[in-house]
């Protein structure tokens, strides 16, 4: 059984409260650092911990604290990156929506790490619900006193505000996010400067997701070194996952880094199995924007060794055999899925979210998803599966945020796994458009 640093009160009656939370210990990393620890000792422990950003990049998060710019007299800010918009990825909903108390604590110990005054949860328009969830605890926070001035007596104060966007993907960059919250057009900015040297109105800005500034409390309650003690390599603590697609237990579980994805997709513990009692076809590990795996290359890696929830071992062979962890979205196709189809699902997204700033990603997403659109509605030539892979290559690398890299890393993975099928939709394009594809190519089989 897995330990759980966060999800260990969620199934608790009320936990969205400030009473129940308080009455689990809720606050007490708060009451720890304000009198016992100063803002470096926390920075310590966090480093300690090699907490990795949960959001996608896996950016060691005391790293990434260390680098926020503190000129005399000029404001630092605290962003937390609540956009959650990547397909396949629903864990910090489920965050926000059971232990919001979790998440203010966790922001309390960031700005006192980090000499912050102001912080700002940057929330997806489409959470209407949780908004409201959000802002009832931070008002219960300000009315016992974990908010406002000189919180617990000590030269600490903070304030805590929560701003929803409009339900832009591109908005989860950083950047992008910074643009919407001073109410402009989330477009990404050129870097440098970073968000660290000059991001909100110009001021030394840190931001960080959901999940990573929730594991600061565990961390600061048990820790740094009790946190790395979990996991394996630089892969260390917990980490949530979203599971769903053709698996038994579609649902967020919280995962000790390290353990087996067979386990991981089979154990009743977890995603229970394959539904129907189906066969594995495929998985995308870590949300819509990493790249596509084939059964052998998920379950075991291209030395043969079992692969494993970590960010080391999934991006084991590069982008040839591996993938990233990403945000945590596992999503799971069985046997009778038909990889172009839902590939050209994913492009029509990025087509859709591309904010249109670059031309590679402005032109080549729409070229993505039109030869994709052809492939998968019978119309296709064999020269537009190759046509696939180097539009991906003119996209990846090519601009000002990672959309672009996103985009064409699923598409260039499918091909190069699932050659086959692209092949078929244009050598049988009418049965490629089955709904059922594994029975389809079956029956040409017979």
């Amino acid at each position: 059984m897995s330990r759980k640093l966060l999800l260990e009160h969620a199934e608790v009656p009320g936990i969205e409260t400030y009473a129940v939370y308080r009455k689990q210990g809720g606050y007490r990393a708060v009451e720890k650092a304000l009198k016992a620890l100063t803002p470096e000792n926390v920075l310590d422990e966090v480093k300690i911990s090699g907490l990795r950003g949960r959001g996608g990049a896996g950016f060691p998060t005391g790293m990434k604290w260390s680098f926020l710019a503190k000129p005399e007299g000029t404001p630092r800010y605290l962003l937390c990156n609540a956009d959650e918009s990547e397909p396949g990825t629903f864990k910090d909903r489920l965050l926000m929506e059971r232990l919001p108390h979790l998440l203010i604590e966790g922001m309390i110990l960031s700005a006192y790490a980090l000499g912050c005054r102001t912080a700002y949860i940057y929330i997806r328009g489409e959470y209407k619900w949780i908004i409201k969830i959000l802002e009832r605890a931070i008002a219960e926070a300000y009315a016992n006193g974990w908010l406002g001035e000189r919180i617990l007596g000590a030269d600490f104060s903070f304030d805590l505000h929560v701003t929803p966007g409009a339900g832009a993907y591109i908005c989860g960059e950083e950047t992008a996010l910074i643009e919407s919250l001073e109410g402009k057009r989330g477009n990404p900015r050129l870097k440098p400067p970073f968000p660290a040297v000059s991001g909100l109105w110009g001021c030394p800005t840190l931001v960080n997701n959901v999940e990573s500034l929730c594991a600061v409390v565990p961390i600061v309650n048990d820790g740094g070194e009790a946190f790395a003690a979990i996991g394996v390599g630089r892969s260390t603590g917990t980490k949530l996952i979203s599971a769903c697609g053709n698996i038994n237990k579609p649902g967020v579980y919280e995962i000790e880094l390290g353990l087996p994805v067979e386990e991981f997709i089979y154990s009743d513990e977890y995603c229970g199995g394959i539904k129907n009692g189906k066969r594995l076809k495929a998985v995308v590990p870590g949300g819509s924007s990493v790249p596509i795996l084939p059964a052998d290359l998920i379950l075991k890696t291209a030395a043969g060794e079992d692969r494993l929830l970590s960010y080391e071992s999934l991006a084991d062979g590069g982008f040839v055999s591996g993938s990233m962890l990403g945000s945590g979205g596992f999503i799971v196709y069985d046997e009778d899925q038909c990889m172009v189809r839902n590939t050209w699902n994913f492009s029509r997204f990025y087509h859709h979210e591309s904010c249109g700033q670059c031309s590679p990603c402005r032109e080549g997403t729409g070229w993505l998803e039109k030869v994709l659109h052809r492939l998968e509605h019978g119309h296709g030539r064999m020269h537009d599966i190759d046509l696939l892979v180097d539009i991906s290559k003119k996209i990846e690398g090519n601009t000002i945020c990672p959309l672009g890299d996103a985009a064409a890393w699923p598409v260039a993975s499918a091909v190069r796994h699932f050659r086959d099928e692209f092949e078929w939709h244009v050598l049988e394009p009418q049965l490629s458009q089955q709904r059922n594809f594994g029975l389809a190519m079956e029956a040409v089989a017979v």
